[in-house]
Order: structure tokens, then sequence, then C-alpha cells
């Protein structure tokens, strides 16, 4: 099966982000490297726009929709804005690429989502219309929004543009470190692991990928087990962005062919990763993007990896969040 998005694909979308999307610095660390066992390079997307690798896709699918009206909630291109649904880091990217796009954006976001998201989007400009995750069909709610409202939906993992824009974290990763021997990505619905595989494929065909879950939010490491996409209960995770119960119909086949392996956290691991973040790093990463870190602290990882670049993904961390760690 042909991959759903190219190395090209993302060439294009880093040139439709340069000096956008802000170019993130990678970050090391000794005492990281020693409790890893290998070299590890950290490339902090928490510094970016929104605070999150998620402004690369939405800017990249949305500025596509301005300029070329490639897709809309009718296909025809005529639109009257943007809808998203989100628990936060999406809504942000989303929220921000409209503003700075000059349309409007409507977001639907889970009545539970971490309140320093709901207050950034809103304070990129988006209006915000709360469902229930746990009694409410999601895609059904936004997509009677965007219907009545002619929205076009920027879906947050599942469509090319979206994958092919969170890629570009590993395409700069990659022409600043060519010489590790694997990449690390937390999984949620599989946008960013499918962009960060096709970008280290496509430069190197022997980089190692690998993917991070939270224990109680496997369902891409139970449909890799099952050869099939596996829906599970709504998660409770701490890990707020990767609460997502099946992989993308187009994520999810990507995976498949190229990573090795999902490596599984426990949230108390995810917990100590964010205190060793802040104390040892100097950098506040949020719970979704600690399961990366966790993974290295823990060292799930294959012990002959010498070199590994790892995808921090954001740092909007609830403030409740951060004084539970103490």
């Amino acid at each position: 099966m042909a991959d759903t998005i190219s190395l090209l694909d993302i060439r294009d979308a880093g040139a439709r982000l340069a000096g956008i999307a802000h170019h993130t610095p990678v970050v090391t660390s000794r005492t990281l490297n020693g409790l890893a066992g290998c070299q590890v390079f950290l490339k902090c997307e928490n510094l970016q726009r929104g605070g999150a690798f998620k402004f690369r896709g939405a800017y990249n699918a949305i500025s596509r929709l301005v300029h070329e009206a490639v897709y809309s909630a009718q296909g025809t291109g005529n639109t009257n804005g943007v809808i998203a649904f989100s628990s936060g880091n999406h809504a942000q990217g989303v929220a921000l690429a409209a503003q700075l796009l000059g349309i409007p954006a409507v977001i639907c976001m889970p009545n539970d989502a971490p309140a320093v998201k709901v207050a950034a989007t809103r304070g990129y400009g988006a209006e915000i219309i709360f469902y229930n995750r746990y009694t409410d069909d999601r895609d059904a709610f936004t997509g009677a929004i965007a219907a009545e409202r002619n929205l076009a939906l920027i879906p947050p993992y599942d469509h090319p543009h979206i994958m092919a824009g969170a890629g570009t974290a590993t395409l700069e990763l990659l022409e600043e470190h060519p010489e590790l021997d694997a990449i690390l990505a937390p999984i949620g619905g599989g946008g960013l692991m499918s962009g960060t595989a096709i970008a280290a494929h496509g430069i190197r065909s022997t980089i190692r990928v690998f993917g991070v879950e939270p224990a109680d939010a496997d369902d891409t490491a139970r449909s890799l087990h099952a050869g099939e996409r596996i829906r599970i209960a709504p998660p409770q995770t701490i890990a707020d962005g990767l609460r997502i119960t099946m992989p993308g119909t187009l994520t999810f086949p990507v995976i498949q062919q190229h990573v090795e392996q999902i490596l599984i956290v426990s949230d108390d691991e995810i917990r100590e990763a964010m205190r060793f973040a802040l104390v040892r790093l100097k950098l506040v990463v949020e719970p979704s993007a600690a399961t990366v870190l966790a993974a290295l602290l823990n060292q799930r990882h294959p012990s002959d990896l010498r070199s590994i670049g790892v995808i921090l993904s954001g740092g909007n961390i609830d403030p409740d969040v951060m004084m539970s760690l103490w």
C-alpha cells in the first residue's frame, strides 16, 4: 500500500511554514543521556507557536484552504471559516493559524479540557463550543455545526496536510542531526507519528521509528497487535492529548508500515518524567509530551540504540496538573 503522504509533501509543508512556524531548538542533557543509556536529542516543540507541534499541521492545512481552496466541509472550496474538535493543542493551533490567515475559527472542545488550553484558544480569537466526550458523538456534534454554518473541518490528525505539517518537526531535526539511529514520538491519533515516520524513512530508510502510548490509551498498540484498528473505552490517562479511542484511518496504515514498536508507559512514569523535565532539563512539557521522556528514563527503548531523536510534542500544561506533581 502506498503511503498517504511522501517526503515531498513534508518538504512542501516545510516551505509553507518557513518564516511562520518557529524552527524549534534541539536540546541535549548529559544527565538524560546517562539515564537513557544513549545520546538523546530533544526537538522542543513545547516552544512552538501555540505551545505544540499542532500549529504546523493546522497552518499547513488552513493556508491551503485559504490560498488554494483545496477542501471544505462541502468539498466546494467555499467556506465561512474553519471548525475543529480538540482537547487543546490542535484547538490552539487551528485558532492561531486562522487568526494569522484572517478567517473565523470555531473549536469544539470536551467540557473537561484543561482550562489553560481553553483560555489560550479563546485568546487566539476562536469561538468555543463544548461537548461531553463521554456522552456526545464528537464527530457528529462537530459535523452538524460545520454543515449548519458552512465551516471547513480541520481534523486533528487524519488528513494528509495535517500529517505532512507534523512531519516538518522531524525534517528539521534530521537536517540538524542526520546521524540519529532512531526517532521517538508520542502517539494519539497518529498524525505526528505518521508524519515523523515518513520524514525519517524518506531521508534514511534505516532509521528506527518508535511510538509511545500511555498504558490506559494504548489503542494503537492493541491495533498493531490485532492487525486492524481497535476501539478502546475513553481513556482516563493524565496525558489528555493522547485520549484517543482508535487510530486514524489514514494514519494507522502508515504506522503499521513504518513504526517498529509502541513503547508503553504508566501515568506515574509520565508524572516523574514531567518532574525530571522541570527540575533537570528546565523545560515545561505537558503529560502527552512527557510520555517519550518516560520511555527513555525507564529504558523501554532497545538497548542497542546509540542516538535517539525525540519529539517533545507540547508544553501546554494545566496549572492544576503542574501543582499535583509535587
